[in-house]
């Protein structure tokens, strides 16, 4: 896979991503919780990390920047899906921590393609 592909199919994920953070931000349930609400600002945070390189186009960039971030995502994925019933046992929040943890799969899988094809540098696999 190429760097542009891995980008454009990280983006749909990240999409995934934005609405699970925006269903957080907004659930009555995590407004007291500290831990749950750092689940919404480590993605907004994410995102808003690889945004500059998009726009200018450096894939390289980008796709440095999301892999650094890539071990905190699985990390708050693996968290909430442990955490959730906590809050909520409500099917949104069911359906939320399947779409976390499968966004954060598929992420892994871009960039183990990359890996291998050799389409990220020695530094930015020495990121992750």
């Amino acid at each position: 896979m190429s760097a542009a592909e891995a980008v454009e199919r990280l983006n749909f994920v990240l999409a995934h991503l934005w609405m699970i953070r925006n269903f957080l931000k907004h659930a009555d349930e995590v407004q007291d919780d500290e831990e749950m609400l750092d689940v919404h600002r480590l993605v907004y945070d994410s995102i808003r990390a690889v945004e500059p390189a998009f726009q200018r186009g450096d894939l390289s960039d980008y796709l440095r920047r999301l892999k650094g971030k890539l071990g905190k995502l699985r990390r708050s994925s693996e968290f909430f899906a442990r955490e959730y019933k906590r809050v909520s046992s409500h099917t949104n929040f069911e359906m939320a921590s399947a779409s976390f943890t499968g966004a954060v799969r598929q992420m892994e899988e871009i960039f183990a393609t990359l890996t291998v094809s050799g389409a990220i540098s020695p530094e930015t696999q020495a990121d992750a």
